[in-house]
């Protein structure tokens, strides 16, 4: 079994990832750790080096979410290693955000069950394949914070008519809508629907998210 590089988000459960380098061999240890997380994954840091794991923290700012999926995108592209995910170290946000990170990126993640480990599926998001010209070109509208009150407005904005709005946004039978990918949210507001970016919306168009090549 080759080595790995175990990505980690440094939160409540910290101490699970000596589980994982117990069971897996573990070239090094990356710690995923908010600015308040600090002394604690320095203080991780200190422990691995006792069973010389060598160990990275990376600080990580602003949205959690964000964050997580930022610096998980960048090490598949940027490293080397047999990466892999242990979501269970963090604390319930950053849990979530790198279970997500892992399965967007089609990348190996396990979780801690007391002393033991529970692989999770490998999944990769390949819908977003289908992310045509015109959900892009709606998306890329929809970045933009003042927008949109309604479908009227998202409408006028795109120059597209409003049956075609609704079938890029609520998709049919025959083809997903960014509704239905999660990358948009509606919201009734005073008999109109409000729509806007989800975050893994905001995060495809930042680069954290790749669609995928047809």
């Amino acid at each position: 079994m080759s080595k790995k590089t175990i990505i980690a988000p440094v939160g409540d459960y910290i101490e699970d990832i000596f589980v994982s380098i117990r069971e897996f061999p573990t070239e090094r240890v990356i710690l995923l750790a908010p600015k308040d997380k600090l002394d604690v994954a320095n203080e991780t840091k200190e422990s691995l080096d006792k069973f010389k794991v060598p160990t990275r923290i990376v600080e990580i700012e602003g949205n959690i979410w964000e964050a997580i999926f930022k610096e998980v995108a960048k090490l598949k592209q940027f490293d080397p290693g047999d990466l892999m995910i242990n979501v269970s170290t963090g604390d319930r946000e950053s849990r979530c955000a790198a279970t997500s990170a892992a399965f967007v990126n089609g990348l190996k993640a396990f979780a801690v069950q007391g002393d033991a480990l529970m692989m999770l599926p490998v999944l990769k998001f390949s819908y977003y394949k289908d992310i045509g010209e015109k959900k892009m070109s709606l998306l890329k509208i929809m970045h933009d914070k003042s927008c949109c009150a309604s479908l009227d407005e998202l409408s006028k904005r795109s120059g597209m008519s409003l049956p075609l709005i609704s079938y890029h946004i609520n998709g049919n039978l025959k083809s997903e809508g960014l509704k239905t990918m999660g990358l948009v949210d509606t919201e009734e507001v005073k008999g109109k629907v409000k729509i806007s970016l989800s975050t893994p919306g905001r995060m495809l168009l930042k680069g954290y998210i790749k669609s995928e090549e047809k």
